[in-house]
């Protein structure tokens, strides 16, 4: 079965073999200049943890772990800036996978994701205690001790098409609550991680429902537009005024009410050198027929499991051992 939809006003639709040409997204914001925060107060360089004096939960707000994903940078640099202190506990402000960040090419912007290899898929004690080295690895294991006292996580990310943002909460009842409970205005995904290796709201205690340290991973839109920095800081003013840290400015009523919870019951695990979707999907669409062909792995179709499937964040880049679109489904 092949679906058909409309797509930027027109149909589109591929069989196999057919080709189809997605277009290039504008590249609307500049990366930041880090170089004043090199020197970071947590003893790891572009980690800067604000002390309050107070008892209190120590929270964190991270970005570029991704180095294209320019908007949480953006809105770190701006918190830094204004000199944002919490009223109780700890705060940390980080910059994560710097060195990819600093390569970002606005003529060629999709080729620092990263340097060695994915930052989001280490996030194991196996793999960063193990022997393997890389760029990533060794940025990774530098914040691991404060990622080892931080009680709550929110990690600042973007994606690859213009999609509706979206709160990624890990497979644990208190992620959902978390997420729940900073009344975002983003759906709330519901999701295991990826077989390529776990994220890092996934490390630890943040994935273990007995503990109740929790980390959300919130994507804010399309890389590289302006509307995406504004997400990223609605999100970022809404975690911290959650826990109390003082702003520059109150953060800005958002219409939680309208998010949604979507479970997540697969990842496409991508398992040859040939994978293609037969649509230029590009996330939230939802397929109403069970047994839809959305894809092909090689020679083997790749069918929607269920009525009403909803495709979130399809990657038309995906390689052997990635993932090429988690399905899933409205709950509720």
């Amino acid at each position: 079965m092949h679906a058909r939809a409309t797509i930027g006003g027109r149909e589109a639709g591929a069989l196999p073999g057919e080709e189809f040409e997605m277009q290039a997204e504008t590249v609307e914001i500049e990366a930041p200049d880090l170089a004043p925060w090199r020197e970071g107060s947590a003893g790891v360089d572009y980690a800067h943890t604000l002390e309050s004096g107070r008892p209190g939960p120590h929270v964190m707000v991270s970005a570029v772990v991704h180095g294209n994903e320019l908007c949480g940078a953006i809105v770190l640099d701006e918190l830094l800036r204004a000199e944002v202190r919490p009223a109780r506990g700890r705060l940390t402000l980080a910059f994560m996978n710097v060195e990819a960040c600093e390569r970002f090419d606005p003529e060629h912007p999709v080729l620092s994701r990263y340097v060695d290899e994915d930052f989001n898929r280490l996030w194991s004690s196996e793999v960063l205690g193990g022997r393997r080295d890389s760029v990533e690895l060794r940025r990774a294991r530098a914040l691991r001790p404060i990622l080892d006292e931080v009680d709550y996580l929110l990690d600042l990310h973007s994606m690859q098409y213009s999609a509706a943002p979206l709160a990624l909460c890990g497979a644990t009842r208190k992620g959902r609550d978390f997420a729940r409970a900073l009344g975002l205005s983003a759906h709330i995904v519901r999701d295991a991680g990826h077989a390529a290796g776990p994220r890092m709201r996934d490390y630890a205690a943040f994935a273990d429902d007995e503990s109740p340290r929790a980390a959300l991973l919130v994507e804010c839109g399309q890389h590289w537009k302006r509307e995406t920095v504004e997400t990223a800081r609605r999100v970022a003013f809404r975690f911290l005024d959650h826990f109390g840290v003082r702003l520059p400015e109150p953060p800005p009523p958002v219409d939680g009410a309208a998010a949604r919870l979507i479970e997540v019951t697969s990842p496409v695990t991508v398992r040859s050198h040939r994978f293609r979707f037969t649509l230029p999907y590009r996330g939230m669409e939802v397929i109403e027929k069970a047994g839809t062909v959305i894809g092909y792995d090689g020679d083997a179709a790749v069918a929607t499991p269920y009525d009403d499937c909803v495709l979130i964040m399809p990657t038309h880049r995906a390689s052997r051992g990635t993932t090429a679109v988690r399905l899933g489904r409205f709950v509720g």
